[in-house]
């Protein structure tokens, strides 16, 4: 089909969302459809974008310059007319809404209640609308919330649409001491965690388990300048030489900074905040968790409801985010025991399969082929 993907979010950026909407067109890729992603602002100069998303997969983009970010809806679907697109696939809710307007199915994808003061206008719109349509929240919790605030869509189907990972490129993955040779890491046990520094995504827990733990190798990969600066600021506070913030890492390199980790983990809080400031503690769908699982090392996660859409104790362990202690037991079991680590680490990689881009692309738009 020749699909044509509509997102609000800026490209190139280091952004989730920004990956995770590069990540989606390139599955439809793969699949075999012909797509075309429109975004708002300019193209950029010099850089390549396959190395910045670690994509395998080309596909073309249309950068749509507007005064008024508004506006960028209505550009947009102007656009895919005269791409004589089969369908829209859309994350803002007004060019979904406007697509099925202008007579094209339309996929919806919800990452969040729609925003705004007239979010959930356009939102009710698209229920209501007639059509092909589908709604495709993140996870089954958002569906939930979102029913019980706005109903279910009075025509077309919801299919939860978790994020996912390139499983091809984490099936030759080294072992974690070579990885960490290879990158230049310090030699030993090491705990990493991989993703922004935004309040909520649990630093300070990271900060507290490294000084608990002086004998084993902290490593946090991502984060924006600033923040990475004050984190690091604040471990040489504590004397916690141990501890590396490496800043912004390239997508196509995150997977090696994860072999190179014994442990992952995901230290959330019970507020986590978004690049855009909202909380999704209750409805996320980290892009990271199926990282995690695809790269074949054990898991210490916060005990979050939404996590456990995808996870159990059969692949991961669960702490209450705010029970240092609990953390603290229960990372140190897991370094003495590498043969639960390994067990751990096994089952997870073998329930991810169907968390691959290319199955969640194909389960999006089943029954929509032309």
């Amino acid at each position: 089909m020749k699909i044509a993907c509509i997102s609000a979010s800026q490209v190139p950026s280091d952004s989730a969302n920004s990956i995770q909407v590069m990540k989606v067109c390139q599955a439809f890729t793969q699949l075999g459809h012909e797509v075309t992603l429109l975004v708002p602002g300019r193209a950029p100069a010099g850089l390549d974008l396959s190395t910045h998303y670690g994509l395998q997969s080309d596909f073309p983009i249309l950068w749509l310059s507007a005064r008024e970010r508004r506006i960028f809806p209505w550009q947009a679907i102007h656009r895919v007319r005269g791409l004589r697109a089969d369908l829209v696939y859309a994350w803002p809710v007004q060019a979904a809404a406007l697509g099925l307007l202008a007579g094209l199915p339309a996929l919806l994808e919800m990452h969040d209640f729609p925003s705004g003061h007239f979010g959930p206008l356009w939102y009710r719109l698209f229920l209501g609308l007639p059509g092909k349509k589908r709604l495709l929240p993140i996870t089954d919790a958002l569906r939930g919330a979102l029913e019980r605030s706005y109903g279910p869509p009075r025509s077309g189907d919801t299919v939860i649409a978790p994020d996912g990972v390139d499983l091809e490129r984490y099936a030759a993955l080294p072992e974690a001491e070579t990885a960490r040779k290879e990158l230049g890491l310090p030699s030993g046990l090491t705990v990493g965690c991989t993703g922004h520094l935004y309040a909520g995504r649990g630093a300070d827990l990271f900060l507290e388990l490294a000084a608990a733990f002086p004998r084993v190798n902290f490593l946090w990969v991502g984060g924006r300048p600033a923040e990475v600066e004050v984190w690091r600021q604040r471990a040489l506070a504590a004397r916690l030489d141990t501890v590396t913030f490496t800043g912004f890492v390239p997508n196509v390199r995150i997977l090696l900074y994860q072999a190179a980790a014994d442990v992952l983990l995901m230290p959330y809080g019970r507020t986590i905040t978004t690049s855009s400031g909202g909380n999704t503690a209750e409805i996320s769908s980290p892009m990271k968790m199926f990282e995690y699982m695809a790269a074949r090392r054990a898991i210490l996660a916060s005990d979050l409801p939404v996590l456990r859409e995808v996870l159990d104790e059969t692949c991961a362990v669960f702490c209450a985010p705010e029970d240092l202690p609990a953390w603290t037991s229960a990372l140190s079991s897991l370094l003495t025991d590498p043969e639960r680590r390994q067990s751990l680490a096994e089952n997870a990689r073998s329930r991810v399969a169907k968390y691959a881009w290319v199955e969640r692309a194909r389960r999006s738009v089943r029954g929509f082929e032309v």
